[in-house]
């Protein structure tokens, strides 16, 4: 029975022990930018603002799989991206991500002291993201493009409105260092291939201007084609507005800080007792 007991209470303490050195919580701090139709492949071009939580399981020391929440800021214009193209357009959208993705380690990483505490790694998963591409009109307040149709949506027979919501495809590679036994730090970019093309309300074609000014209104049909803004003519019906062919990316760049999870004293405490116990019992 004594024997029973303890094989019991061994098993759950290494499942305890387990579950403390493999969970880890923590944070993501560090930037975003975009690449699409208003900023063709100018990286780190009109960073914004990007945070989030962080949640790592780790199965083996080799791999893991991390679940992220997180939020970012991402803009860009013609005239800073495209040296005042024309078109003349500019866009701003907060960006709420949830994603889950597997890590690969180049080497095993572990948290004990004597063994190896760091490695780089590459990662990929899945995503889904909301977005709301936003622009600042000529009196100073902020509008969001979607409703507006600024492409003629849902007045283009078969054009309707695009969702605000998308899946995307995150990969990236990091370097991750266990700092004593609790604590990880790390470095990351990863990408975003995403499923929309109107992260920036940029795709398709121009509408015809006067059209939308008549059943939208003149806020709308200045934000549609801001040309005349720069000194330009308008754009003619169907002239190309943006890419269709491509659909937008963004991408998060920053540091993280993960705390593992449980009470490994304590557990190193009952483990040390059992094991007295057990010697003690032999004795006898």
């Amino acid at each position: 029975m004594k024997k029973i007991i303890l094989f019991i209470s061994l098993l759950a303490l290494s499942i305890g022990s387990t579950f403390a050195q493999k969970s880890e919580i923590g944070a993501f701090v560090g930037t975003s930018f975009y690449i699409g139709d208003l900023s063709h492949s100018t990286i780190f071009s009109e960073c914004g603002i990007a945070g989030g939580v962080v949640y790592r399981y780790n199965f083996t020391p080799r791999w893991a799989l991390k679940a992220n929440i997180m939020f970012a800021n991402v803009h860009a214009s013609d005239a800073k991206s495209n040296g005042l193209y024309e078109r003349n357009l500019s866009f701003k959208s907060p960006i709420t991500e949830l994603s889950v993705q597997a890590e690969v380690n180049f080497l095993k990483i572990y948290n004990q002291k004597g063994y190896n505490r760091f490695s780089p790694y590459v990662f990929a998963g899945v995503a889904v993201f909301s977005f709301n591409p936003q622009a600042v009109y000529k009196d100073g307040k902020t509008y969001d493009l979607q409703p507006f149709g600024t492409e003629g949506q849902g007045l283009m027979p078969g054009k309707k409105e695009y969702a605000l919501c998308s899946f995307a495809i995150p990969f990236g590679i990091g370097l991750k260092v266990n700092i004593g036994r609790y604590v990880s730090i790390g470095a990351e970019w990863g990408v975003r291939f995403t499923c929309t093309d109107y992260l920036d309300d940029v795709s398709g074609v121009y509408y015809d201007n006067d059209d939308l000014r008549l059943q939208r209104g003149d806020i709308i049909a200045d934000l549609a084609d801001r040309s005349p803004e720069i000194g330009q003519t308008l754009h003619d019906h169907g002239s190309q507005r943006g890419n269709f062919n491509t659909t937008d990316f963004y991408s998060f760049c920053g540091g993280t800080i993960t705390f593992k999870i449980g009470n490994e004293d304590r557990i190193c405490d009952i483990k040390q007792k059992v094991s007295v116990r057990h010697k003690l019992g032999r004795k006898r």
